[in-house]
């Protein structure tokens, strides 16, 4: 099956990312599109979704550019840096994460989405 396809917009930024075929990706598509407020956490964006689930694959093993459900929000999370709980360089989630896709969105431009503005995610 293919990736599904979502997009993101916040003001006049846009990007997208590619959700993988699970159970929860599968969940939040079925609720696009939806509008929420960008919360940040270092070099992490992350906003609620209406979408209550456990892990199904915990991990605090993140890359740069993974998008991640994180239960405890629940929120999506969008990593592109360092957050307060990394050790080196990479990204670290504050607890068990479950990633479900994965976007190429430069760094400067999830940069520049600031905390409190809206954030629209649709297929």
């Amino acid at each position: 099956m293919n990736p599904l396809r979502i997009c993101f917009k916040s003001g006049e930024r846009t990007f997208s990312a590619a959700f993988n075929d699970t159970a929860i990706a599968q969940a939040i598509g079925r609720q696009l599109p939806m509008t929420s407020t960008v919360q940040r956490w270092g070099e992490e964006i992350y906003f609620d979704v209406p979408v209550r689930m456990k892990n199904t694959s915990p991990t605090r093993d993140v890359k740069v550019g993974d998008v991640a459900y994180w239960p405890e929000g629940p929120s999506l999370c969008i990593f592109f840096g360092k957050t307060p709980a990394s050790k080196k360089d990479e990204p670290r989630p504050t607890s068990d994460v479950t990633i479900i896709g994965h976007t190429d969105a430069p760094a400067a431009l999830l940069h520049s989405i600031e905390e409190g503005t809206s954030f629209t995610i649709s297929r």
